[in-house]
C-alpha cells in the first residue's frame, strides 16, 4: 500500500460482516497504481449504527463508500441524490461525495451484465430466471431489463419478502420493456415452465455461502437443462452446490467473482473519474 499522508482521502465499504472482502486489495492496488492519494478501508456497520457511520464520513470528507449487506436499502433515506438506476432497485452499494452531498449509485446490475457479456452469454431478445429479490437481486433484475432482455422469470419463495418482489416486477413492467413475472420457488412445475425457456438461471440468494453452504435455492436439481448457464453472485465459496449440481447437469457455470471486479470498476470510475487498471486487478486476485 502507498504511503498514508495527512492528505489521503479515506472510503471503504460498510457492512457487516466485511472481514472477508477483497474490494480493499482492489481499489488500494488501483490507487498505487494511479497514483492516487486515496485509501479503501473496510467498516463493520450495522443497520443500527449506519446513521452516525455515514454522516461520519461526510464531515472527514470521504471520497465515497460501498454499501454491502444488510446496510444497502438501509442507507436510503441517509442520502442527498440517487441515480436513476438506485432509485428504481431501490437499493445503493456506492456513493459518491462531492462537496459534503451524497449521491447513490447501484452499480451491482452493471457489474453482473458486464460479467456475463464477458462469459459469452447475450440476454437481449432472451429469458433468463433470477432467484431472490434482495438488493442485488433487484440491481440485476432491472439492469437485465434495460439491457434488452426479453422476459424476466422472478422466483422467489412466498414469505415477508413476496410483496417486494410483487413490486419489483410492476415495476419493470411499467419502466422497461422487458416482460416481467413472478414463481413461486417451491412451486416445482411452475418452475420446470420458466427454466425450460430460459437461457440463463441467476441465483442472488444467500443459499449456498455462510451458514447456508450446504443449500441450494433451486430445491429440485433436475430442473436444470443442457444448454442452460448457470450463474451464482457468490463468489466465497467459488463453486457453490447449486453450481455443483449445475455442472453435473452438463449446464455452463460461472460463479460472482466477476461481477465484484466489474461492480468494483464501475464504482472506481464513479470516484475518481478514471478507469481502473483491470489487467493488474485481474491478474492479482481472479486469475
Amino acid at each position: 500500500m502507498a504511503e498514508i499522508l495527512g492528505t489521503t482521502k479515506i472510503g471503504g465499504l460498510l457492512g457487516s460482516p466485511v472481514a472477508h472482502s477483497i474490494s480493499p486489495r482492489m481499489h488500494n492496488d488501483s490507487f498505487e497504481a494511479l497514483g492516487l492519494d486515496m485509501v479503501y478501508l473496510c467498516f463493520d456497520v450495522t443497520p443500527d449504527r449506519l446513521p452516525a457511520a455515514v454522516e461520519g464520513l461526510r464531515a472527514i470528507g470521504t471520497y465515497g463508500f460501498n454499501l454491502t449487506m444488510p446496510d444497502k436499502e438501509a442507507v436510503l433515506p441517509l442520502l442527498d441524490r440517487l441515480s436513476r438506476a438506485a432509485s428504481l432497485i431501490g437499493a445503493v452499494n456506492t456513493v459518491s461525495c462531492s462537496d459534503g452531498i451524497l449521491t447513490g449509485h447501484n452499480t451491482d446490475g452493471v457489474g453482473y451484465m458486464k460479467s456475463i457479456r464477458e462469459a459469452g452469454v447475450d440476454l437481449r431478445g432472451k429469458e433468463m430466471t433470477l432467484m431472490g429479490c434482495g438488493g442485488a437481486a433487484c440491481a440485476i433484475a432491472v439492469q437485465a431489463a434495460l439491457d434488452g432482455t426479453a422476459a424476466l422469470h422472478l422466483a422467489c419463495r412466498r414469505s415477508a419478502s413476496w410483496t417486494k418482489a410483487e413490486a419489483l416486477v410492476d415495476k419493470i413492467n411499467a419502466h422497461t420493456s422487458c416482460k416481467a413475472d413472478l414463481t413461486d420457488l417451491a412451486d416445482t412445475s411452475s418452475m420446470r415452465a420458466v427454466l425450460d425457456r430460459s437461457v440463463l438461471l441467476t441465483n442472488a440468494t444467500s443459499a449456498g455461502m455462510g451458514n447456508s453452504r450446504d443449500e441450494s435455492a433451486l430445491s429440485d436439481a433436475s430442473l436444470l437443462h443442457e444448454g442452460m448457464t448457470v450463474s451464482d453472485i457468490i463468489y466465497n465459496p467459488r463453486q457453490t452446490r447449486l453450481l455443483k449440481e449445475a455442472q453435473q447437469a452438463g449446464c455452463r457455470t460461472m460463479n460472482g467473482m466477476y461481477m465484484l471486479l466489474w461492480q468494483g470498476e464501475e464504482a472506481f470510475r464513479i470516484w475518481t473519474g478514471k478507469d481502473m487498471p483491470v489487467p493488474l486487478i485481474r491478474e492479482r486476485y481472479f486469475s
